[in-house]
């Protein structure tokens, strides 16, 4: 979705009354009427003024209108009571006034209220803005000309929560943490209409909301399969704890795996050269090597281009096992959802050359001594880039 038409969805949701209708030939003057201004149905007369229009009578007020978040006109709001007239009307918009025009018949025209004397207007102009815009407020095209109905909006959590839904629907069992990790992706950024330049301007706040997503979709499938078997009565103590564990194992198993899916995701959004699970010394493999493993084993590759990430959701207690995953790289960094650790363990982490990494609201949750020395997902991004823009490519 494109920040324009956010706008307009913005400031439509927002609004004492909105109105959307397509501009007709008519308005744009083929008949030579398009002084008379945007015609208004009585349905929507609410939008002008506070009480209808009285037969016999004019009645006008003038207002400020907010065009496209970027040009205001003073227009008059008119309803035409005397003699064979009975019809609402919105006029005077100044010379210049740029969506009068022939190609602008078959656009959408959107007014919304903010106040008794200033609104905001808008006019769609592609099939794509006007179908997501439809898309928001469950609209058809025969549902324009009056007042929009906001309570009908597909608000991005409800987007979400059907979505999960429906995928849910769909299967029978879990599917494997790879998908898993991505369905949560796609079901989000389809949800908030996320792309790859929404990933990179703040990946911490996508990665983040992405794992809440997938929380609430592993949560959704735990539900569906598990509750045939927890609505039974188990035969004896050791049969529920053994469906207990086995709940808790597989939590534990995807909430890691899905972590450095996600991250994958963002990086390759972030254009970084990376390869995963690469073999190092002694069969180890790491999560992350930037460039790639090619690079790694050619001693002639510069050790201070090269970085290692690994990643773990807590690592109180196991931050010491990535120290010696990559010999050649002497500072080492590690992803985690860890909120907080002891000062000591940071003075070691320091100590043996480990810095952290973590999501930037997470960052305060530590001791204020160490929290310059611990980068966001975004800085470490930006430090990678730096890196790989002075460094030999290698290819995989």
């Amino acid at each position: 979705m494109s920040e324009f038409l956010n706008n307009a969805i913005v400031k439509v949701q927002n609004a004492k009354y909105a109105f959307c209708r397509f501009i007709t030939a008519n308005d744009v003057g083929k008949n030579g009427s398009h002084q008379a201004g945007f015609y208004i149905p009585k349905c929507a007369a609410a939008l002008l003024f506070d009480t209808p229009g009285v037969k016999g009578e004019n009645k006008d007020k003038m207002v400020k209108v907010k065009w496209q978040d970027d040009f205001t006109t003073d227009s008059r709001f008119i309803y035409y009571g005397q003699g064979t007239r009975n019809e609402y009307r919105i006029t005077r918009f100044g010379k210049g006034f740029p969506f009068f025009e022939e190609d602008n018949v078959g656009d959408l025209l959107i007014i919304a209220q903010q106040s008794e004397d200033y609104y905001y207007g808008f006019v769609l102009q592609t099939d794509q803005d006007i179908d997501d815009f439809f898309a928001y407020f469950n609209l058809s095209p025969e549902k324009t000309n009056q007042l929009i109905d906001i309570t009908q909006a597909s608000t991005p959590e409800k987007q979400l929560e059907i979505g999960i839904q429906e995928l849910v629907a769909l299967y029978d069992d879990f599917p494997e943490t790879r998908q898993m990790a991505q369905f949560a992706r796609d079901i989000y950024n389809k949800a908030h209409h996320i792309t790859d330049i929404h990933i990179c301007k703040s990946p911490d706040e996508q990665l983040l909301k992405w794992i809440d997503t997938e929380y609430s979709l592993f949560r959704s499938f735990e539900e569906k399969v598990y509750a045939p078997i927890y609505n039974v009565p188990f035969s004896s103590c050791q049969e529920l704890v053994k469906f207990s564990n086995i709940i808790l194992n597989r939590r534990k198993s995807r909430a890691g795996k899905s972590l450095e899916h996600h991250l994958a995701t963002i990086f390759t959004a972030a254009q970084l050269e990376y390869e995963e699970q690469v073999v190092t010394e002694d069969n180890k493999k790491p999560d992350f090597l930037f460039p790639n493993g090619e690079a790694y084993h050619d001693i002639l590759f510069p050790a201070n281009k090269l970085v290692f990430l690994g990643a773990k959701t807590t690592c109180k207690d196991r931050w010491r096992q990535i120290l010696n995953e990559a010999d050649r790289i002497e500072t080492k960094y590690l992803f985690t959802l860890q909120q907080g650790i002891s000062k000591n363990q940071l003075r070691e982490m320091k100590h043996e050359h480990l810095k952290l990494v973590v999501p930037a609201p997470y960052r305060t949750s530590f001791d204020k001594e160490f929290q310059p020395e611990i980068e966001t997902l975004a800085s470490f991004i930006e430090m990678v880039k730096l890196k790989q823009s002075s460094a030999p490519i290698y290819s995989v």
